[in-house]
């Protein structure tokens, strides 16, 4: 059975964290951040906003751009590194924000890979036949998690959500997905609450994300195009034949970094990091939400989405809009 993703939108928390925000409070600038990271601008969430609440205004903004129904979904599944409680899930609290009568609903925490862990399980389980109608959701609060004092880490990151429906279809709409992990990378990027060690390694359990960006780097630079070239050739597909890429919009430099090492034109990337900053999972549905609203993305259109973070793990998986 063939699936496709028929229904995608996002949510983006209204204020604005500039780069002269953090020439204010760290030692940087607007030159030293965007000559790094090419980022000029992220989202905060308010202070009485939730991660639930960005997962809700996503799947709000999905059913209104799309007119789609989500009374019949039939499972969910969130991606997100920031809950405020380990339970009730927030898959649980999208369900009984909207009522939906006859739903599963889980979490999962896969990092900046999360969305194509998410779209890749949703496309399996309605491809089985066991599911009808999957909601898979983003949402990411980052910045409540992000250490102010750390210059290295708080430029980078933003908060914003995403949604997407999975359903199925007469042709095929979603390809063979690839995913690997490398855990003893975990103490390279965390996000600690309790625990002090990872894999017998010190780290720092203060509810703050930490990450070794230069070994980060490396690793996504070396895995990606791998990774890129393994998910082309179980589909039977070249490089060229992918309309769009749209890796996670973790760095812009990573980015094409990643694009030179497999002779890929910039031109064809769909990214959303220059205006949101890295939104971990969120990245990638914002960046397909912008190209859709650019008028970038045509029918027909094959998209090689790759998410790589935390874990670290990754997921990739190739779609036709």
């Amino acid at each position: 059975m063939h699936t496709k993703i028929t229904a995608l939108s996002t949510y983006i928390p209204e204020k604005v964290l500039d780069n002269a925000y953090f020439e204010a409070i760290v030692d940087t600038s607007d030159e030293w951040i965007t000559s790094r990271t090419g980022i000029h601008e992220r989202r905060s969430i308010a202070p009485d906003e939730t991660t639930t609440d960005l997962a809700v205004r996503a799947v709000e903004n999905l059913t209104k751009e799309s007119g789609a129904a989500i009374h019949d979904v039939d499972f969910i599944i969130v991606s997100t590194i920031t809950q405020e409680q380990n339970m009730p899930s927030i898959a649980s609290q999208v369900q009984n924000y909207f009522q939906i009568p006859a739903t599963g609903a889980i979490d999962i925490t896969a990092a900046c890979a999360g969305f194509v862990y998410g779209i890749s399980m949703a496309h399996s389980l309605v491809a089985a036949g066991t599911y009808k109608k999957v909601l898979v959701i983003s949402a990411e609060a980052l910045t409540k998690f992000t250490d102010y004092s750390d210059r290295t880490t708080c430029i980078l990151f933003g908060d914003a959500a995403g949604a997407a429906l999975i359903e199925h279809n007469e042709t095929e709409g979603i390809l063979k997905p690839i995913s690997g992990t490398f855990g003893d990378g975990g103490k390279e990027l965390y996000l600690s609450h309790i625990a002090d060690t990872i894999n017998g390694t010190s780290i720092e359990a203060n509810n703050r994300i930490h990450q070794n960006g230069r070994a980060v780097y490396k690793w996504a630079v070396q895995l990606v195009p791998r990774q890129v070239k393994r998910l082309l050739d179980i589909n039977h597909l070249t490089i060229n034949e992918i309309d769009w890429f749209v890796p996670h919009s973790a760095n812009l430099r990573m980015i094409e970094a990643i694009c030179a090492e497999m002779n890929y034109s910039m031109d064809k990337v769909l990214e959303s990091v220059t205006r949101y900053g890295n939104t971990s999972s969120s990245t990638i549905p914002l960046a397909l939400h912008e190209g859709v609203k650019q008028g970038k993305l045509k029918q027909g259109d094959l998209l090689l989405l790759i998410g790589f973070g935390g874990g670290l793990t990754y997921s990739g998986v190739i779609i036709r809009w």
